[in-house]
């Protein structure tokens, strides 16, 4: 790389690079060799990742707790080469070994990165072991350490999934006095699991808490607060922050339409969910919500 960037004239270019790489009180090749194998692991090349990470190790030529955190990382990441429930029994087998990695890591004295707690939270949130999930959340964060927006909201997306939409709350609430960033689908994955509840106070808290961290709502977020308030019942409100997405240039998809026909129908109100689907309907939308009308929906009497 550098021989390349001589060649081009680019001398200034190489010192600065240099002065970042020193700047981390690192060798440079150490840092070559860590983007080296990371970028393999990315690619899903694992075993081949690990087996040059072997040569780096005996050749001191990468640090121990940037060799443990990357092989926590290729542990979980093995996870993905099976599929349906192969690919469950190899997650947990593959995440065990990345825990006893992060013990051992422990006992040798070795201060686990950042990256290798995020690892180990994505790896048991998609496993669905939460409750490790969680431990290892609280682990880093007594370190000083924050978890990864990505990982954060994988564990965010759980425990709401499995109605436990408080704490995953509370943990957001502690993070963000640490300066944690969230992002709309971090809210958006507890409106939805606060609309399971029909806790529309917390739902609409929440959107405004977005509003005053000046991160709007986009589509994801603004879907899941429609949807939520239809399920709940409160169609009205549903209906005015769909004006305010849509006066945002936004264009809701056709799910948020079907929430508020199906909840005008369940309400009672066919004439409206007809009403409604007809006029989206000439409008090119193409809905999957006929059935609630029976064969014809041009016309209909009785409702």
């Amino acid at each position: 790389m550098i021989n390349a960037l001589c060649k081009e004239g680019k001398l200034q270019t190489i010192v600065n690079m240099l002065d970042k790489i020193h700047g981390k009180r690192c060798p440079p090749v150490v840092i070559v060799n860590t983007c080296l194998v990371f970028r393999i692991l990315e690619e899903g090349r694992v075993e081949q990742g690990l087996a040059l990470l072997k040569i780096f190790l005996r050749k001191n030529m990468i640090l121990d707790t940037v060799a443990y955190s990357l092989i926590v990382y290729a542990k979980v990441k093995l996870g993905n080469l099976n599929s349906a429930m192969q690919e469950l029994i190899v997650r947990r087998e593959k995440i065990e070994e990345a825990n006893r990695l992060l013990q051992e890591m422990e006992n040798m004295g070795l201060k686990p990165y950042g990256d290798t707690f995020n690892h180990l939270l994505e790896g048991c949130a998609k496993a669905g072991r939460v409750e490790e999930t969680l431990t290892y959340c609280q682990k880093m964060m007594g370190m000083g350490l924050v978890p990864s927006l990505s990982a954060f909201n994988e564990m965010v997306g759980k425990l709401c999934k499995m109605e436990d939409v408080t704490q995953a709350n509370e943990m957001l609430t502690k993070l963000l006095d640490e300066g944690f960033l969230a992002d709309e689908i971090t809210y958006s994955n507890l409106i939805s699991g606060y609309a399971k509840n029909n806790q529309i106070q917390e739902m609409l808290k929440l959107y405004y808490e977005m509003e005053y961290r000046s991160l709007c709502p986009g589509l994801t977020g603004f879907t899941s607060l429609i949807k939520g308030l239809c399920h709940c019942g409160k169609l009205e409100e549903a209906e005015k922050y769909l004006r305010i997405m849509i006066g945002r240039s936004l264009n809701p998809c056709e799910d948020v339409y079907e929430a508020l026909i199906k909840g005008y129908f369940e309400k009672g109100d066919k004439r409206k969910a007809l009403n409604l689907y007809n006029g989206l309907v000439s409008k090119g939308l193409k809905l999957c919500c006929s059935h609630y009308f029976g064969a014809s929906t041009e016309n209909m009497e009785g409702f």
